[in-house]
């Protein structure tokens, strides 16, 4: 595996590569990521990976300066995946002057959900990730569904700036208690992870409401948060909404069977942990 930090250097190495296959990280890798490695070969050669904590995702009052960094970890999981190329950019490789352009998914689909939480993060993420295509430039990409609203963001920028890359869709990698792999579950102590997989189970309950024919969606919500509520969690949602566009669904499309998804962001202890369950 080449381990390569310049733009310039990546372009000269993948030059006439037109299958190339990209799965974008910030590192601290684990058995999510390496999941993504796996998937991607299946639909591409070579593999190129990423890691870059990218600065513009974060709010000021966020953990930049704390997020996990395994560097040397990371490269050996790589190397061990068959990843061809990992492209490690420093701030400076990546952002050699300010990123004054931006790219700013809509307000229905930015704003609502994390958007709404997380202020200026999507527009962090579709930024990095179009630059970071600009470099690799992939046949396909692969994201996972944990982070189910960036993936919904990253597809439809995408697919409206008619880019060459197709985004793959992995599914959500759990612990064998159910608890969605992240790299920020290294925060939880002994017992907010023994909690931690209650906002699954949340979710769960949320989908097997909806299946057995509930229609008032906001009691389900409610009921969910607060039992999450009562072990000592502080949720910010619970929603259930339409997939293919993450807006709330009527009870009538509820009733006709529309594609719905269930998502969570909650926080337990210092960590906050998103999930989401398709329904």
């Amino acid at each position: 595996m080449k381990i390569i930090s310049s733009i310039e250097e990546l372009r000269d190495h993948l030059r006439g590569q037109l299958r190339t296959a990209f799965v974008p990280t910030m590192g601290n890798l684990h058995d999510g990521h390496l999941s993504l490695m796996r998937l991607a070969k299946r639909h591409g050669d070579p593999i190129v990976a990423s890691i870059f904590v990218n600065r513009l995702q974060f709010g000021p009052n966020e953990d930049f300066d704390k997020y996990p960094r395994t560097f040397a970890a990371d490269v050996e999981k790589l190397e061990k995946e068959g990843v061809y190329v990992l492209f490690a950019p420093t701030e400076k490789d990546l952002y050699p002057e300010p990123q004054e352009f931006r790219i700013s998914p809509p307000d229905d689909l930015g704003n609502t959900l994390e958007g709404e939480f997380r202020p200026g993060f999507f527009a962090g993420v579709t930024t990095v990730v179009m630059k970071l295509f600009s470099c690799v430039q992939p046949r396909v990409a692969v994201f996972g569904k944990k982070d189910y609203q960036q993936l919904m963001i990253i597809r439809n920028m995408a697919k409206q700036f008619a880019l060459p890359t197709d985004i793959i869709a992995a599914e959500t990698f759990r612990a064998d208690d159910g608890l969605a792999l992240s790299s920020r579950n290294m925060y939880l102590s002994v017992e907010d992870r023994a909690e931690a997989p209650n906002l699954y189970k949340a979710l769960t309950a949320v989908a097997e409401g909806v299946r057995n024919g509930q229609r008032n969606i906001d009691a389900l919500e409610q009921e969910a948060m607060a039992q999450l509520r009562q072990g000592g969690w502080q949720p910010d949602y619970i929603s259930v909404r339409k997939r293919h566009n993450l807006q709330p669904a009527s009870a009538h499309e509820v009733a006709e069977g529309e594609p719905l998804v269930v998502l969570a962001a909650a926080k337990i202890g210092i960590t906050r942990l998103i999930d989401n369950l398709e329904i």
